[in-house]
C-alpha cells in the first residue's frame, strides 16, 4: 500500500475492527488502508455526533495549548484561519476575546472554497490532521495558505513505539485514518515548504521561512 503522506510503499502493521493499518517506512505514519475508508457521508453523520459547544470549559480547556501557541507568536493585528473547524469554531470563539479575527473552513460544515485563496499568518488544526485520507494534498494546501513566516499549529494525538497499538483509543474512532510520529513531523517539513517543527504534547508547530 502507497504511504499517502510522502507515497512510500509501506507494509501491513496490525489489523483491527476497522481494518488494515500499514506502517510506512520512510516518513513513520501509521494509516489504515483505503478500502477501509469511510464515504463523505458517512464521515459527516458522525461529525454530526460531536457537540463542541463554544462555551463548554471542559473543552475551552482543550484547546487552551493551541490558542495559547497563537497568541505567544502572533498579534491580534494578524490574520487566521481554523483549517477543519467543524459545526462550531471554539478557537475562534476564544481568539476573538483578544481582539483576532479567525476566518473558517471545514468541508463538511462551511465548504466555503473562496476562503482558500487567501493567505493567512496562522493555520489552526484541532484533531483535524489525523482525518486526513489525502494528507500530502491536505499539507501542500495548508503550506500554501501561509505567508511567509506564517505558522500552522495542529493538535492531534501522536504515536510511538511505547504505545501498544492493539490498545491505543484513539485508532479506534474510524475517521481517525493518519497517525503521526516525530518522524513524521519532520517529513512534513521538509517536503511541504516549511523550515522548522516542534512538537509538544498533542501539539505540532510547523513554520514558514
Amino acid at each position: 500500500m502507497q504511504c499517502p503522506l510522502c507515497k512510500s510503499i509501506s507494509k501491513g502493521f496490525f489489523e483491527g475492527k476497522n481494518g488494515i493499518y500499514y506502517a510506512c517506512p520512510l516518513c513513520k505514519g501509521i494509516f489504515l488502508g483505503r478500502e477501509n475508508l469511510l464515504s463523505f457521508d458517512e464521515e459527516k453523520e458522525r461529525y454530526l455526533t460531536h457537540q463542541n459547544c463554544v462555551e463548554d470549559k471542559g473543552y475551552q480547556k482543550f484547546v487552551g495549548p493551541i490558542v495559547k501557541a497563537v497568541k505567544g507568536s502572533f498579534l491580534p493585528a494578524s490574520q487566521g484561519l481554523d483549517f477543519g473547524c467543524g459545526q462550531r469554531s471554539v478557537i475562534k470563539h476564544l481568539l476573538q476575546q483578544d481582539g483576532y479575527s479567525v476566518a473558517l473552513y471545514d468541508p463538511f460544515f462551511k465548504d466555503e472554497r473562496q476562503v482558500l485563496s487567501k493567505k493567512y499568518d496562522y493555520i489552526v488544526c484541532c484533531e483535524v490532521i489525523e482525518h486526513f485520507h489525502d494528507p500530502a494534498k491536505e499539507f501542500m494546501l495548508l503550506s500554501s495558505m501561509l505567508k511567509p513566516k506564517g505558522k500552522l499549529f495542529c493538535m492531534t494525538e501522536t504515536w510511538d513505539s511505547e504505545k501498544e497499538f492493539a490498545a491505543w483509543y484513539y485508532k479506534n474512532d474510524p475517521t481517525h485514518v493518519f497517525f503521526y510520529q516525530q518522524a513524521t513531523a519532520a517529513c512534513i517539513a521538509e517536503r511541504f515548504g516549511f523550515s522548522d517543527h516542534r512538537i509538544e504534547g498533542r501539539l505540532i508547530e510547523l513554520s514558514k521561512l
